[in-house]
């Protein structure tokens, strides 16, 4: 899948970016390249290999050293929303923006 400049652009306008043309050029030549490589990355057969759930299962049974789960600083929510202009049951009220 390549993409064209016109379809960059398309992207670009959506995303409220400005490109100029040689930005254009370099992000189109990015793009492509990295769609070249996940079209390499699909054409490789991967039947039969199990998905790993985590990098270090590959090394095969090992315990992570893995920190227990503590706060470690006091809880100072009712003192940060001291200066907001609106709080209601611990949240931060804030303009409804989307409709």
């Amino acid at each position: 899948m390549a993409l064209t400049p016109q379809e960059i652009a398309r992207v670009a306008n959506l995303a409220r970016l400005e490109l100029r043309l040689d930005e254009t050029d370099r992000v189109l030549g990015q793009l492509n390249g990295f769609f070249a490589l996940v079209e390499q990355m699909q054409a490789i057969n991967t039947d039969g290999v199990e998905p790993l759930a985590h990098p270090a299962a590959i090394l095969g049974d090992i315990a992570l050293r893995l920190r227990e789960d503590i706060a470690s600083e006091p809880n100072q929510r009712d003192v940060s929303q001291t200066s907001a202009p609106a709080v209601e049951r611990g949240l931060f009220l804030v303009p409804k923006v989307i409709e």
